[in-house]
């Protein structure tokens, strides 16, 4: 992935928010219920993705993003970063997309039985101009390294650990079933670094009560961002977002889901479903791991990766299947650190196709009281603050 691209269009969002989020604001006041907002009752001229929940539609501009090599004001016009409005013009590359998502849709229709096996990644791989002309350098130079996320299982399941033994390690490695029954919540204070900060290093706020509701606070400086997931529906209350709350579903919900799950691993085996294992050997920073991989209850796909010595969990990854294809998701974790007799991870990288954030925790409270309100559906962002310098 081309990461000069991605800076230009995180800095360009970042600082095109104040302006872009007045319109959004007033919509989203006048239609309190996210739930059952599609693209087009948000957008202005959307033609081909209609019928979707706006963070599907979202989800579905950042695989474009990272298929092409592109930013925002790259497919929508110039003056779009000062104008939530001017995002409805049509430009060249808006009509070009649509007629690529017609063709790829035909071309998986009419071969592969309707199933997204061509998208835009298939042909651009991080370019605006798809190649046409084969390169010897990359034909006869040395192959680049696997990569552990797109690694899978073999046809002929590789000799190893079943996945249960594999878990029951990882129970075994942050604390045993008798210390991880005994964490019931807790509360965690630390920093945040993203696109959505302008990389600048915020207060962090985590709350998690057992067995699966949560909640995280980034303090943006141009306001707070929420998500918030309890037990059954998740939310993102934010200045960064098209609407001042989007209700998640499909694979984003799952996502919150899993992170929640994970927060209280004693029932790891049974959140998550046809668990499977027989990945070929993998290593990550030259260390040996070794992955489960299972689905989620909305029937996502997720990874997990377990050092091989340690048996921690030091990466997830999941999948989010949009109309136009798969975005991953790509969260490591590290700087285990033991609270309450349990190994808790204290730093993480979370990976996506719009961004990356850095979350550095500094103190965890265990089985702290938390006000049940914290897991609510949290109100609709007002306005952002404006900036002084």
């Amino acid at each position: 992935m081309n990461t000069g691209w991605k800076r230009t269009v995180l800095c360009a969002t970042y600082a095109a928010l104040v302006c872009l989020w007045g319109v959004a604001w007033a919509s989203g006041q006048a239609e309190p219920e996210q739930k059952s907002e599609t693209a087009e009752t948000v957008f202005k001229n959307v033609q081909v993705l209609k019928g979707i929940p706006v963070d599907q539609f979202m989800g579905t501009m950042g695989f474009f993003a990272a298929s092409l090599g592109l930013n925002c004001t790259d497919c929508h016009a110039a003056e779009s970063s000062g104008n939530w409005q001017k995002f409805a013009l049509d430009t060249p590359l808006k009509q070009t997309a649509r007629k690529m998502i017609l063709m790829t849709n035909a071309i998986n229709k009419a071969n592969f039985g309707g199933m997204r096996m061509v998208t835009c990644y298939s042909c651009h791989r991080g370019n605006q101009r798809p190649e046409i002309t084969p390169s010897l350098a990359q034909q006869y130079g040395a192959p680049p390294p696997d990569d552990p996320d797109k690694v899978e299982i073999l046809a002929q399941a590789a000799a190893g650990p079943s996945a249960e033994q594999i878990l029951d390690k990882y129970i075994q490695a942050i604390g045993g079933a008798q210390q991880l029954a005994n964490l019931t919540s807790f509360a965690a204070k630390g920093t945040y670094i993203g696109y959505d900060t302008d990389q600048q290093k915020v207060p962090f706020e985590l709350y998690a009560l057992a067995p699966n509701q949560r909640t995280a606070i980034v303090h943006a400086l141009i306001g707070n961002s929420t998500t918030t997931y309890d037990g059954r529906a998740g939310w993102i209350s934010s200045t960064d977002k098209p609407v001042p709350l989007l209700a998640l579903t499909g694979g984003d919900l799952d996502g919150v889901r899993a992170d929640a799950d994970l927060s209280f691993p004693a029932r790891i085996k049974q959140d998550f479903t046809n668990w499977r294992a027989g990945f070929p050997a993998t290593t990550i920073d030259d260390r040996e791991v070794q992955i489960v991989e299972a689905d989620t209850v909305g029937g996502s796909r997720i990874k997990l990766y377990f050092d091989k010595q340690s048996g921690l969990l030091v990466r997830q990854v999941r999948y989010n299947y949009t109309l136009v294809g798969i975005n991953p998701t790509h969260i490591e974790y590290s700087d285990y650190r033991r609270v309450a007799g349990v190994m808790v991870p204290f730093h993480w990288v979370v990976t996506w196709t719009d961004g990356q954030a850095t979350i550095q925790l500094a103190d965890v409270q265990p089985n702290a009281t938390i006000n049940g309100e914290k897991f609510a559906k949290p109100s609709p962002a007002p306005p952002p603050k404006p900036i002084t310098k």
